[in-house]
């Protein structure tokens, strides 16, 4: 490949089409957020004006359930002084740059993230263009894993990956879909900690994500360095972390031979939707590794905690052992994959220079979490939920494809996919304060032959998951995931990262595909919240506490943390308080 080749993508028609989705999401996104006023315009359509009044955007929209903004892209146009012009994202933001809260700090970093979320994609839209029908007839769980096109529904600076170049961007992006074998580390034991959960031996361990030949291998490394391979534990590193971040940031652990590099591993590795996990590719069957990864992306630096690895599998033991002994989450099929073993690198100068939420704090972490390759039955595959929001260039649904190849009524195929995903949540929330981050990425479908879901499973476990009861009764080592919330705010988590974030957009697809009017959908909401609730009567005094059809919700605005700290979204220390919360939406269940 040639210098020119690593940007062929960006051409003037893929640039302005990326351009025309972006705005899309934008005007849709930023109205439903509140930050935006459409004007109806007495010839059809709406349009709002930029902060000096002089632009105009006008464009067609429908309105649906939860003030959701179907925008069709097709139909914007951009009028300033009489004059056509044509749509640029880049200006669209100076353009509102007050509407939207843009500090003259954060604007060019958010300008940042856009333009590489414009470039990844102008790549995608060179990619070959595989339709909905085929992806839900025949896709693997990689096919669809790399073949999704938009990244999280919600954030319209969803790609930023600040941090990656170009030739890294082909490299490590999931859609580039390139091969990566993953570094390995020597780390003293001095500083580092590996633990792992109930059963699993170290060396054991390592020898079956390695095999014997690659652990010979590194122990040869050491061994001609004078160095005693049982004073170190081995480390996987993304290969981006070890050129950019610690072979100059960790330099001093480097020379002092705390950190030895021992070169890459031999297994080949597949990058996923989150960026910084790794399927097996060489080997399904073995673990996912997730790594430390220093880029910007969607509000967080993606680093990893050492101080978090430590209690990860005890967290992620506790949490299996609580599914396995509800009779309720058993019968949904739920299961997670769990964060089986974790390793971390404490650099001690970092840490006495800053507090425990420093990125400095997260650059050399990894865990393994379980794949779920080897838990499915006689004709199942997996899908990432993500999926489910996924429309090919013909503006098809994947669900949609889904459920018109599976010879089901769009309400008889969404019921089971409720009670897999929906009902655990509901019985979670309810019977232990138990939350999830359900988004998208962090959950996988398993489906059977005719694309119907049978059963899901739950990822990003330790990291992820909240117990909101002050009074709840957990282990030591699990502590870490209590969170104190204030119980007006607690139904959030269902309400906002469910119905707003997710549901709000599968519905959306499916009408515009035609597949099923509004009421069909959110009745088969209501039906699963209804049949949870009447199976499980001992719950009653909780149901009337937190109303699942209480007529409103508070808006909880996502963009708008973006927009406001687009390096450091949410106060770790603080996350329910640094909520932006606008209002009221009608609940479309009530």
């Amino acid at each position: 490949m040639t210098i020119a080749d690593t940007v062929a993508h960006l051409s003037p028609e893929r640039w302005a089409e990326a351009n025309r989705l972006l705005v899309r999401k934008a005007l849709a996104e930023f109205s439903h957020e509140r930050l935006l006023t459409p004007e109806p315009l007495d010839a059809g359509g709406f349009r709002v004006r930029s902060d000096d009044g002089a632009t105009e955007y006008r464009f067609a929209a429908r309105r649906l359930r939860l003030e959701h903004w179907q925008v069709a892209a097709d139909s914007i146009t951009r009028h300033r002084h009489g004059a056509e012009l044509p749509l640029d994202a880049l200006q669209f933001f100076t353009e509102f740059k007050d509407a939207l809260g843009l500090s003259d700090a954060i604007l060019p970093v958010y300008l940042e993230e856009i333009s590489s979320t414009l470039s990844g994609t102008c790549f995608k839209l060179t990619q070959p263009d595989v339709s909905a029908r085929e992806l839900a007839a025949s896709g693997s769980f990689q096919d669809i894993e790399t073949g999704m096109t938009e990244g999280h529904p919600c954030f319209v600076a969803n790609n930023g990956r600040l941090g990656f170049g170009i030739h890294e961007y082909l490299s490590y992006a999931p859609e580039a879909a390139s091969p990566v074998r993953l570094v390995w580390l020597a780390a003293t034991r001095e500083r580092a900690a590996f633990t792992a959960g109930a059963g699993i031996d170290h060396e054991e361990f390592l020898r079956a994500e390695l095999g014997e030949e690659t652990l010979a291998r590194f122990d040869a490394t050491l061994r001609g360095k004078g160095l005693d391979p049982a004073d170190y534990l081995l480390m996987p590193v993304h290969p981006w972390q070890w050129w950019n971040k610690l072979s100059v940031t960790f330099a001093a652990e480097v020379a002092q031979q705390r950190l030895v590099c021992l070169g890459e591993g031999d297994d080949e590795y597949l990058a996923q939707q989150s960026i910084r996990t790794f399927f097996n590719t060489t080997s399904p069957e073995k673990h996912y590794v997730k790594t430390a990864l220093s880029v910007i992306n969607m509000g967080f630096m993606r680093g990893l905690s050492a101080a978090y690895m430590e209690a990860t599998p005890a967290i992620n033991d506790w949490l299996a052992q609580l599914i396995d002994n509800d009779e309720v989450l058993k019968d949904t099929g739920l299961t997670i994959i769990r964060e089986r073993a974790a390793v971390g690198y404490r650099h001690l100068e970092y840490e006495g220079a800053t507090d425990r939420y420093s990125p400095y704090r997260k650059m050399l972490a990894a865990l393994w979490r379980e794949s779920p390759v080897d838990s499915l039955g006689e004709g199942e595959r997996l899908a990432t939920m993500a999926s489910l929001l996924h429309t090919d260039r013909a503006g098809r649904s994947f669900a949609g494809a889904l459920i018109e190849g599976s010879g089901l009524t769009p309400r008889e195929w969404l019921k089971p996919y409720l009670k897999a995903y929906l009902t655990p949540l509901l019985h979670s929330f309810y019977a232990y304060d138990l939350v999830f981050m359900p988004h998208g990425e962090n959950t996988i479908l398993v489906l059977d032959e005719r694309g119907v879901v049978v059963r899901a499973i739950f990822k990003d476990i330790a990291e992820e998951i909240a117990v909101m009861d002050p009074d709840a009764v957990l282990p030591p080592a699990v502590e870490r995931v209590r969170a104190e919330v204030p119980d007006d705010m607690k139904l959030l988590s269902i309400f906002t990262d469910v119905f707003d974030c997710f549901f709000r957009f599968l519905a959306a697809n499916l009408v515009t595909d035609g597949v099923l009017d509004e009421d069909t959908f959110w009745a088969a909401v209501a039906d699963c919240v209804r049949e949870y609730q009447e199976s499980t009567p001992q719950l009653a005094e909780k149901f009337a506490r937190f109303d699942m059809f209480a007529p409103t919700f508070a808006l909880s605005c996502l963009n708008r943390l973006q927009l406001r700290n687009n390096q450091q979204m949410v106060d770790l220390a603080d996350p329910s308080g640094a909520l932006q919360l606008v209002g009221d939406l009608a609940n479309p269940i009530a």
